[in-house]
């Protein structure tokens, strides 16, 4: 299987998937390619980065990020929502970086001061923490944070 980024002629972008470029020219010949947005079936393959595959010796905890969605008004509305509130987060809080988790347990157990804070932790760590009772939030990903 094959992942295309997709673009209608009216500028909406989707993805696909296909057995093969083949399967993909096939749907679009015969009309069978749809925008989600407008239905439109004039449909083509979108500019792409080449999927290059990680190292086998490079694992990481973190979940993949993920942002689908086209230039449409609602979208566009729900990202500057997303930005606003990750700009409040960090102006009302602390940074405190990969040390989030520690820090997060010394403010709950009051070993440390009561405040706000942001920065890195694993899927795990989150886990972790919030079984342990310790209110936590993942702060949204933005797409220029994958830029």
């Amino acid at each position: 299987m094959i992942k295309f980024s997709l673009i209608c002629g009216q500028g909406h972008e989707f993805d696909g998937w296909f057995r093969d470029g083949a399967a993909f020219d096939e749907q679009v010949a015969a009309g069978d390619l749809p925008c989600p947005v407008c239905g439109s079936v004039d449909v083509s393959k979108a500019l792409m980065a080449p999927g290059i595959p990680a190292k086998s010796n490079r694992k990481t905890d973190a979940a993949p990020a993920m942002y689908a969605g086209g230039g449409d008004a609602k979208t566009a509305e729900l990202v500057r929502q997303l930005r606003d509130l990750r700009e409040q987060v960090e102006k009302s809080s602390e940074y405190v970086g990969d040390k989030f988790p520690e820090e997060a347990r010394r403010i709950h157990y009051e070993e440390a001061e009561k405040r706000g804070i942001h920065g890195e932790a694993s899927f795990d760590d989150a886990k972790e923490l919030i079984e342990e009772g310790i209110d936590v939030c993942p702060l949204p990903k933005l797409p220029e944070d994958h830029n």
